[in-house]
């Protein structure tokens, strides 16, 4: 068996994650649906990692196993998987592997930028979060430090996963102000389920005022998700890196 990796973007607004659920369209599901049409084959796919229910991956990247040791040599592949495919979902490259590559375990970092706009969005609207008045940039940047203090982040996860543990290591977390409004830049090994939109609806209360910094420490600190601000809506974050050995 030869081992593929697919690079990919996807819309999330249709869908409940990247992830198979039951009664319910995924981007997994859809992709798999038409590799195996294409592909003549049932193929199951392993993705780098879950995003939430209408959640963006402007870069995502999946593998998975086939006899056929050229599919990545098969003429017009790529276009053609895309003519199978929504609109809403793009493939840009299918490339081979050593079969020690794994999508999700290979990964090294992975990176989500979250966009808040200041002006009610019309054309971007399922893109990015329309917030009114402004944000204390400098505040929210002290903050984005005291979180790259911590490890376990249980007071921004998703209650009853089934992960062992909610340690990560955060390398990278910054906000921005530009003319049309914030960005939100996180960098980490691994990302537990609705972190990093529970990390920003916590941190717009900072930005306004409501939440000081050492009520922020203890948040964290307390490993209680009730602690912790509202999730930010999902439609402005994107998953927009992911990073391997080896591979550019």
């Amino acid at each position: 068996m030869q081992r593929y990796f697919i690079e990919l973007s996807y819309d999330g607004t249709k869908y409940h994650g990247w992830q198979i659920q039951p009664n319910a369209p995924t981007v997994q599901e859809t992709i798999e649906k038409a590799l195996s049409i294409l592909l003549h084959d049932t193929i199951s796919l392993t993705g780098a990692g879950r995003t939430d229910t209408g959640v963006h991956a402007s870069y995502f990247v999946a593998h998975f196993d086939h006899l056929e040791t050229n599919l990545d040599q098969r003429e017009n592949l790529v276009f053609k998987l895309n003519g199978i495919l929504p609109d809403d979902i793009a493939i840009h490259a299918i490339s081979k592997v050593d079969q020690e590559m794994h999508a999700r375990f290979s990964a090294r970092y992975r990176q989500y930028i979250y966009t808040i706009r200041k002006t009610k969005p019309l054309f971007n609207r399922s893109f990015c979060y329309y917030h009114y008045g402004n944000l204390d940039i400098k505040m929210m940047n002290n903050a984005c430090e005291i979180l790259m203090e911590y490890t376990d982040f249980t007071s921004f996860s998703k209650l009853h996963t089934d992960v062992k543990t909610n340690n990560c290591t955060i390398s990278d977390a910054l906000w921005t102000e530009h003319e049309d409004g914030y960005d939100f830049q996180i960098t980490a090994d691994r990302f537990l389920r609705n972190m990093v939109r529970s990390i920003v609806g916590t941190m717009l209360e900072i930005g306004t005022g409501k939440l000081d910094l050492e009520s922020f420490r203890r948040i964290i600190e307390a490993k209680d998700r009730g602690k912790a601000g509202t999730s930010a809506p999902a439609r402005g974050l994107f998953l927009v890196d992911i990073g391997y050995e080896g591979i550019d």
